[in-house]
Order: C-alpha cells, then sequence, then structure tokens
C-alpha cells in the first residue's frame, strides 16, 4: 500500500452550538454513517471563530478544518456571526494560499439543526478531499 493510500486525515470542526453542533448530534442519534476523523470544538457560534484558531489547528498536524455555523448567513443566532466568518475564512484562505497550504484544507458550512444527514455529507466529503489533497505538509502531529 502507498502512503497515500494508508493516509487517514485529521480534521478539526468548529461548529457553532445552536445549529451545527445540534446537527452533529442528530447525525450521531440517528446512527449516520460518517467517517469517524474529526474532533469537534464546540463553539456558541462561528463568528467567534478567530482565524488564529484555524492556523493553530493546522500548525498542530490537523489536515483540514471545517468551520460550521447556522443554516444559512442570515439565520445566524447572533446576527451577524456568520458573516463574520464567511469574511475571516475568505481572508484566511487567500493568506494560506501565499504561505503554500492548500485552501481546500479549510471548508466553512452552513447546517442547520435539523441537518444530520447534511453533517454527514460534509465530514465524508471533507475526508475524500483531504485524502486526495494529501497529508499537512506542516504536520506536528495531532494525537488521536
Amino acid at each position: 500500500m502507498s502512503e497515500k493510500e494508508e493516509f487517514e486525515p485529521k480534521i478539526i470542526g468548529f461548529l457553532c452550538n445552536w445549529c451545527a453542533y445540534a446537527g452533529a448530534d442528530l447525525a450521531g442519534v440517528s446512527r449516520m454513517q460518517y467517517p469517524p476523523n474529526i474532533r469537534i470544538v464546540r463553539v456558541m457560534c462561528s463568528g467567534r471563530v478567530d482565524p488564529s484558531f484555524i492556523l493553530e489547528a493546522l500548525k498542530d498536524g490537523a489536515d483540514g478544518v471545517l468551520v460550521a455555523g447556522c443554516h444559512l448567513p442570515s439565520d445566524c443566532h447572533y446576527i451577524s456571526g456568520n458573516f463574520k466568518a464567511l469574511r475571516r475564512i475568505k481572508l484566511l484562505k487567500k493568506v494560506l494560499e501565499q504561505f503554500g497550504i492548500e485552501p481546500e484544507r479549510v471548508r466553512l458550512e452552513w447546517i442547520s439543526a435539523s441537518e444530520g444527514d447534511k453533517f454527514a455529507t460534509v465530514v465524508k466529503d471533507m475526508v475524500d478531499q483531504i485524502k486526495k489533497i494529501g497529508p499537512n505538509p506542516l504536520k506536528g502531529g495531532i494525537e488521536a
């Protein structure tokens, strides 16, 4: 087997408390199948995810970072949090590209509390995408 076939990405997920985290919980209690590659960090709002958190996760060896907020940018429980997240992620992706890190390693999604199936699909898709990209070149070693 080649190194790429053996590679199992580690993904850090920053999920908003009100929607995306509840969607992940629904996926779990509904026993929906998705890869176990994600480690979830519950945040009150996607707008509270500082880009430095994402950079730190990548520096510490995460192969990808998912930021997930409320169903639509206009549906944020804190009014403008999703818009802040959107602006920050767009800028961060440009910065990552300048440093030679694939911007596809960072993903922003809108997932409602009733979309457990969407959460499972996003995780599957992200794991597949990161497997194609390969390991994080900054790999420092996140422990499972």
